[in-house]
């Protein structure tokens, strides 16, 4: 069984299958920097309704028309482009720009899900993103839902498997004050 840590290859990442089950057939998740897809396949075979946000969409070009496709430079300094809108699960994976912190956080629908996971300090020692303004600091997720959401998993560390060296924190956390299941 692989290792819920970042995933190597091209499939979606363990961490986010482990959860996905929690997201309601026909809800509505953003894939955020969803790049290739991966994540937003995930969720479209499952029976969600997906919005795939990224500056560059054409390795999702085939998802048209399956999924809302939405070009945006998130890092240019223009307006968060879904204010207002609220999903019921959040997918960000191998991706940060801090200022978007609170508007993921908000964009999360009463009962829904935030899935982020992605480099953490330390990562640099062995492959890129080296920059520290992509690598979170210790805690930063617990931190960015802190009074918000309610923190269903969190894990923050290395995977030591050969060829594939990651520092990572990840975390789940949902807009409810109810229990959630920790292995749906």
């Amino acid at each position: 069984m692989p290792s819920p840590a970042l995933s190597c290859a091209g499939d979606a990442s363990p961490w986010i299958r482990r959860f996905a089950p929690l997201v309601p057939a026909g809800g509505r998740v953003l894939d955020l920097a969803c790049g290739g897809g991966r994540h937003a396949r995930l969720f479209l075979e499952g029976g969600a309704a997906v919005t795939c946000l990224d500056r560059d969409l054409s390795l999702v070009a085939d998802l048209a028309g399956r999924a809302e496709l939405i070009a945006a430079d998130l890092e240019d300094g223009s307006s968060w482009p879904l204010a207002g809108r609220q999903f019921d699960a959040v997918v960000v994976v191998n991706y940060l720009h801090r200022p978007l912190l609170p508007a993921l956080v908000e964009a999360v629908a009463p009962g829904g899900l935030l899935l982020y996971q992605t480099f953490a300090a330390g990562h640099q020692r062995h492959a890129r993103p080296r920059n520290p303004d992509h690598l979170l600091q210790p805690g930063e997720l617990l931190a960015a839902v802190a009074g918000c959401l309610q923190v269903v998993a969190y894990e923050a560390g290395q995977d030591p498997r050969p060829g594939c060296p990651t520092v990572i924190e990840r975390i789940c956390a949902a807009r409810t004050a109810e229990p959630v299941p920790l292995y749906p």
